[in-house]
C-alpha cells in the first residue's frame, strides 16, 4: 500500500498516511483515533459501512487507498474482472464512501463497483489481524482453518478432493433417503407422470402441427372464395381460356408494349425491351403457379372434418398440460426426466444403497488423506509458535495442536465409517482441531483459553499470527494492538518479529507500546485537537529524529518532557536499530 487518504472518519476531520514499505507504526494517545487507520482499511477491503463512524461535522467519511500491484498480480486481475483500470504508474485506487445516513459506495479504477469487488482485492493485498481475530481463533472452527491455512497446499489438495466426492456422497446418500421415505408418494405422482406421458404419446403431436392444422382448416373452410380469387387473378395476368374478356390480361400488354418499342428506332426506348420482356416472363411463371394452385385447390369436406376432429384432440393436450403443441412436448420430455429419477423399486433402492456405499469407502480413503496431512502439519505449527513464545518470554511454555476425529452422533445424517468408527463427515473433513497450551514444564496441555492468562494469551495468539502471517501471500499485513498484554522484555521481542516480518512484507501495525514502535522504519503519530465547535480533530504525522524520541518518551509513561524519559527512547531507538542490523538478510 503506498498511500491512504481520510476524510470525515470518527475524529479525522483528514489525514494522508504514505506508509513505509517495510514496517509502520501507528501510536497516539488514547481516544487520538489511531483505530480509525484500521477502520479505514476495513472499509476499504469491503467492511460493513458503519454510519456512526461518520465524522459528526461531516457528511460523509471517504477512504482512499492506492495499492501499488504488479501488472500480472491476482489484484489487477479482480480490477480488469470489475472493468477498473490501473493508474498510469500501474496502480490500483480504491475508494469507500459512507454517508452519514449509511449509504455506501465503492470504487476501484475510477469506476463504480460493488463492495464484494473491494473485499475481492482486499483478499489479494491485504491481511488485517486484530483483537477481534484473535477472540474468533479461539473458536474450533476457526483453528482448523488456521491450521488448513498455514499448511497450504499439503492440506489443499486432499482437502478439495475430499469435498468433490463427499458432494457425491451426499447427494446420493439424500436421494437413497428421499426415495424411501417418499416411496408412496413418489409413486402416486410417478403414476400420474406416466399417465401423462402416455396419453401424449399416443395423440403423437408434431411440433407447430396445432398452427399448421389451424391454417389448413381455415383453406379448406373457405375453399369456393378462395378459387375465385385465384381464377380471377390469373385471368388478370394470362387471360381467359376463350379470350373473349374485354378486358386485356397483363401479359397481351406487356407484348403489345414490346411490339411498340421493338419498331421505333430511337435507341433510348428500343433499351426498355428486355426489361419487358423479364417482366412478360415473371408474368407466365406467376400464371402457372396460379394454374398449379387451382388444380389442387378442391373442395374435401372428408379431409376437413379430419382436420377438425385432430384440432380437438390436440386441444385436450393443451387443456392439460400447456398452452400449445411445442408446450405439451416440453412437459412430456420433463415428466420423462422426472419418471427417470423417481424409481422405487427395491433394484433402483439396491443400486442406490451400493452406490452409497461405494461413495462412502472412497470419502473414508480421502478423510484418512486429510486427517494424515492435517496431523503433520499440526506438528510443524505447533513447534513453529512455540519458537515464537521462546522469544516472547515463555521459554518454557509449549504450544500442541491437536487433530482428533469428531465422532458421528445418534441420528447424523453425515456418518460416516473410517477405521471402524463412525465419524462426522462435515464440509471440511472429519477431524477437530485444537490449540492448546502446555503453561510450564509438567503442568498439563489445556485449549489455550483455558491454559493461559490474559497476558499470555495476547503473547500465543501474537506468536500464532506471526507464524501465520510468515505464510500469508499477501503482500501487505496490518496489526491492531494485538501487543494488547504484553510488556517489559516481551515488548521488545514483539518488536523484533514484526520488524523481522518487515523484510517481506509491509506491516502497519497500531500499538502503544513504545518497545514496539521503536522498530518502525516509519513512525506515524496520531495528535488530538480542538476543532470548529470544540468537536475533537486528530491529525496524523510523521515523526522522525527528535520528534520521535518525544513520541517515544510520551509512551513511556507519560516521560516526554524528561531527560531521563528521552534517554530512555534514545536507548530503545538504539536497541532496535542494532537488532535490525544483525538481522539474518530476507529469503528471496
Amino acid at each position: 500500500m503506498a498511500e491512504m487518504h481520510i476524510q470525515g472518519l470518527g475524529v479525522i476531520d483528514d489525514a494522508t498516511l504514505e506508509p513505509h514499505r517495510g514496517l509502520t507504526v501507528v501510536t497516539g494517545e488514547t481516544g487520538a483515533g489511531k483505530t480509525m487507520v484500521v477502520t479505514g482499511l476495513h472499509l476499504l477491503g469491503g467492511g460493513r459501512a458503519d454510519s456512526s463512524r461518520v465524522r459528526a461535522s461531516s457528511k460523509r467519511a471517504v477512504v482512499e487507498g492506492r495499492f501499488l500491484t504488479a501488472s500480472d498480480a491476482p489484484a489487477v486481475r479482480v480490477a480488469a474482472d470489475a472493468g477498473a483500470d490501473t493508474d498510469d504508474d500501474g496502480s490500483l485506487i480504491a475508494l469507500r464512501q459512507v454517508t452519514a445516513e449509511g449509504r455506501s459506495r465503492a470504487h476501484l479504477g475510477g469506476r463504480s463497483v460493488p463492495n464484494a469487488v473491494l473485499s475481492e482485492l482486499a483478499e489479494q493485498v491485504l491481511a488485517v489481524h486484530g483483537q477481534n481475530d484473535q477472540l474468533r481463533l479461539l473458536r474450533p472452527a476457526e483453528q482448523r482453518a488456521v491450521l488448513d491455512r498455514f499448511a497450504g497446499d499439503e492440506v489443499a489438495g486432499p482437502l478439495a478432493e475430499y469435498q468433490r466426492v463427499r458432494a457425491k456422497w451426499t447427494e446420493t446418500v439424500r436421494e437413497l433417503t428421499e426415495r424411501t421415505e417418499r416411496s408412496r408418494e413418489m409413486a402416486r405422482e410417478a403414476d400420474l407422470l406416466r399417465h401423462g406421458v402416455s396419453e401424449i404419446r399416443a395423440v403423437a403431436p408434431e411440433p407447430g402441427e396445432d398452427h399448421a392444422l389451424v391454417d389448413e382448416a381455415a383453406r379448406l373452410a373457405d375453399v369456393d372464395q378462395l378459387r375465385d380469387t385465384a381464377a380471377g387473378t390469373q385471368a388478370a395476368v394470362s387471360g381467359t381460356a376463350d379470350d373473349d374478356s374485354d378486358t386485356a390480361s397483363a401479359l397481351s400488354l406487356v407484348a403489345e408494349a414490346r411490339r411498340r418499342v421493338a419498331a421505333v428506332e430511337d435507341p433510348a426506348l428500343r433499351e426498355l425491351e428486355p426489361r419487358l420482356a423479364e417482366a412478360a416472363a415473371v408474368l407466365v411463371d406467376v400464371g402457372a403457379e396460379l394454374g398449379s394452385y387451382l388444380d389442387r385447390l378442391e373442395a374435401d369436406p372428408d379431409r376437413l372434418e379430419q382436420v377438425l376432429a385432430r384440432q380437438a384432440e390436440l386441444k385436450q393436450l393443451t387443456k392439460k398440460y400447456a398452452a400449445d403443441v411445442d408446450g405439451v412436448l416440453a412437459w412430456a420430455a420433463e415428466a420423462e426426466e422426472q419418471l427417470s429419477g423417481m424409481d422405487t423399486s427395491e433394484e433402483a433402492l439396491a443400486a442406490l444403497a451400493a452406490r452409497r456405499d461405494e461413495l462412502a469407502e472412497e470419502l473414508a480413503g480421502h478423510a484418512r488423506d486429510l486427517s494424515a496431512a492435517r496431523r503433520r502439519a499440526a506438528g510443524d505449527l505447533a513447534a513453529a509458535v512455540t519458537e515464537e513464545l521462546t522469544g516472547l518470554a515463555m521459554g518454557q511454555a509449549r504450544v500442541e495442536v491437536g487433530v482428533e476425529p469428531r465422532q458421528a452422533e445418534r441420528g447424523d445424517s453425515a456418518a460416516l465409517p473410517v477405521d471402524g468408527s463412525t465419524l462426522h463427515a462435515g464440509p471440511e473433513g472429519v477431524d477437530e482441531v485444537e490449540l492448546r497450551l502446555v503453561a510450564h514444564s509438567g503442568a498439563p496441555a489445556l485449549p489455550v483459553h483455558k491454559g493461559a492468562s490474559g497476558g499470555e494469551l495476547s503473547r500465543v495468539m501474537l506468536a500464532l499470527e506471526v507464524v501465520l502471517a510468515g505464510a500469508d501471500t499477501v503482500p501487505t499485513l496490518v496489526f491492531d494492538e494485538v501487543d494488547a498484554g504484553v510488556g517489559g522484555r516481551a515488548a521488545v521481542e514483539v518488536g523484533r518479529r514484526l520488524a523481522r516480518l518487515a523484510r517481506t512484507h509491509q506491516v502497519i501495525v497500531v500499538t502503544h507500546l513504545p518497545q514496539v514502535a521503536a522498530y518502525a522504519d516509519r513512525h506515524l503519530v496520531v495528535d488530538k485537537g480542538s476543532g470548529e465547535g470544540g468537536l475533537t480533530r486528530s491529525d496524523v504525522r510523521a515523526v522522525a529524529d527528535e520528534q520521535r524520541v518525544t513520541e517515544l518518551a510520551r509512551m513511556l509513561a507519560g516521560l516526554d518532557s524528561t531527560e531521563t524519559g528521552k534517554a530512555h527512547a534514545e536507548e530503545l531507538l538504539a536497541t532496535a536499530a542494532k537488532h535490525k542490523s544483525e538481522a539474518p538478510p530476507a529469503a528471496s
